[in-house]
This record gives structure tokens, C-alpha cells and sequence, in this order.
């Protein structure tokens, strides 16, 4: 799971439980809006987050560089890649995930920074909501992402 320059720290930390209890890995993608050492978000995660194994990138091309440069499991980096953004067309359970795969969030208010959605938009899924519904909480949509993606590849409930 990619968060990528999140601003409140307890959505990032009830993330990192929910990676932690999933077994997935917590990518954090800077600039970050607050302090790692913040009490809210050591309060959100606190037990869990070692086992979150969080990794901390600058920006997103440190995020590529380092993160993008392992095992590739067999597909390119784009195909590896889930945008979630409330504007996608096609639904979080269309997508084709497979294990390895990178989940990417949004900052709270702004979401995705525009650049990355046009490189690609065809990677781009959305959580269905009623028409007239803007959003989720991140922390929220990052725990329907993660249990749609596991569910897609036979893992839900066994970590």
C-alpha cells in the first residue's frame, strides 16, 4: 500500500494496522504533512506499526527508484500499479490485481497529484459510491482496497 503525501496522521496509522494485519507492506511518499514521531499517529498504529514495515520515499520518483526497482514478479512497473481516485470509470472490483501489486492513495484532501493520473490512466480505480457522494475517509478506503485486492487474489482472512 502507497500513501502518497498524506496529511493526518491517524488515517496513516489505522493504515499501518490494517497493513500490518494483512501481511502488506506501508509505502509512505513524501512530502508528508506531519512528523512520523507524532503522538496521533503512534496512537492510531501503535502496536502494529513494526509490522507494517514502512518505508519512507522524498517524492514519487524516489518512491520509483527504490521501491519499483525489486522483483517485478513478472510484469512491468504500470502493470503493478492501482491509482485509486474517486473520478476512475472503471470499479476497484474490475481490476486485475495480483500479489506485489501497489495500492496508491492520495493526500486527504487533494488526492492523487494530477501529473501521475494522466501518466496513467488506464491503472486509475474507484470504490463505488452513491452518485452523489464525493468520498471516503483514506483510512477507510485503504481498508476496502486492501480487502478487494486480496480478496481478487485468494487471500482475504488468511493474511
Amino acid at each position: 500500500m502507497v500513501l502518497v503525501s498524506p496529511q493526518i496522521p491517524p488515517n496513516v496509522g489505522n493504515a499501518a494496522r490494517t497493513c500490518a494485519v494483512t501481511g502488506s507492506r506501508l509505502h509512505l511518499v513524501g512530502p508528508l504533512g506531519f512528523s512520523l514521531d507524532d503522538r496521533h499517529l503512534r496512537r492510531a498504529g501503535l502496536d502494529y506499526w513494526p509490522e507494517a514495515h514502512p518505508a519512507l520515499y522524498r517524492d514519487w520518483a524516489d518512491f520509483e527508484a527504490r521501491a519499483l526497482a525489486g522483483p517485478s514478479l513478472g510484469r512491468p512497473f504500470p502493470e503493478r500499479l492501482h491509482l485509486f481516485t474517486a473520478r476512475a470509470v472503471r470499479s476497484v472490483h474490475q481490476a486485475d490485481f495480483s500479489p506485489g501489486d501497489f495500492l496508491v492513495f492520495g493526500e486527504e484532501q487533494l488526492g492523487l497529484p494530477p501529473a501521475l493520473l494522466a501518466a496513467w490512466p488506464e491503472r486509475q480505480v474507484g470504490i463505488p459510491l452513491l452518485p452523489d457522494k464525493r468520498s471516503l475517509n483514506l483510512a477507510v478506503a485503504v481498508g476496502v482496497g486492501v480487502y478487494a485486492a486480496l480478496s481478487s487474489i485468494g487471500r482475504a482472512g488468511r493474511g
